[in-house]
């Protein structure tokens, strides 16, 4: 913000110098001589305009008014009016810039989120991680898919999702994914068979769940449905919950896949 000028020091500027000396541009010093908000007083024999200590008092008025968040017209109303409550005026320019600052706080809280979701992927402590997916969940994990997918379009759908979610949020995705393994072993066992309405169904259910993470293609289903079955982490998971679950999940993707014209053996991640 400029100092208030020194009448000895002031007197007969031009534009160019009270440009530099308040921080502002001639553009606008032209704009506000011509709408009449601060106008030069003298004039020079060759008819270049002048201000003087006056003049730089009034503008640096207008500056402050202005960084503070008053519009051109309000300051001008301001400065002319010799009514004008001054005071009231600048409370209610207070109330609204410490609104603006509380708006900005939740904004750059909301950027510190996104910027450790991308970075961490899951924003719960080790504690809450355990509670909520439990005791099987290692919370190294988050880290070495960040090292494996951090430069990926999904763990950017992945992060955005992560950054919005507290504890509560990610225990109803949980328990989404619980009932749907929970579904996928009954249907193994009463011989629910590839490509009926009934496997097709839990196909579509588990690419809905899945887009809690982000959104998943038919084609990506596919090869995730052979890394379930070939992966010893994801195959351990799955043939857990039922013998040979993980070999049945990759044949009901497949078998919806091909209904809808897509190739299993050459489906890739797209």
């Amino acid at each position: 913000m400029p100092n208030m000028p020194d009448a000895a020091e002031t007197d007969g500027l031009t534009v160019g110098q009270v440009s530099t000396r308040l921080g502002v541009t001639v553009r606008a010093l032209h704009h506000w001589d011509e709408m009449g908000l601060a106008r030069p007083s003298l004039r020079t024999a060759a008819g270049y305009r002048l201000y003087t200590a006056g003049d730089l008092e009034r503008l640096h008025r207008v500056v402050v008014y202005r960084e503070i968040g008053l519009g051109l017209d309000r300051i001008r109303a301001i400065l002319d009016d010799s009514t004008a409550d001054v005071p009231d005026a600048l409370r209610a320019q207070r109330k609204q810039v410490a609104e603006r600052i509380d708006r900005l706080q939740q904004l750059s809280a909301g950027l510190d989120r996104m910027i450790d979701a991308h970075e961490r992927g899951l924003l719960l402590t080790v504690e809450q991680q355990a509670a909520i997916f439990g005791p099987e969940w290692n919370p190294d994990w988050p880290v070495e898919a960040r090292e494996r997918y951090g430069d990926t379009t999904q763990w950017r759908q992945y992060a955005v999702r992560s950054a919005s979610r507290g504890p509560e949020e990610w225990q109803a995705v949980a328990d989404a994914v619980a009932g749907l393994d929970r579904a996928l072993g009954e249907a193994m066992d009463a011989g629910v068979a590839p490509g009926s309405p009934e496997a097709n169904q839990l196909v579509e259910r588990h690419r809905e769940v899945f887009a809690s993470y982000f959104p998943l293609t038919r084609q990506m289903q596919v090869c995730l449905g052979r890394m379930y079955e070939a992966d010893p982490g994801f195959a351990a998971h799955y043939d857990g919950i039922r013998p040979g679950l993980a070999t049945w999940f990759r044949r009901i993707v497949d078998a919806e896949a091909r209904a809808h014209d897509i190739d299993p053996d050459t489906a890739t991640w797209q």
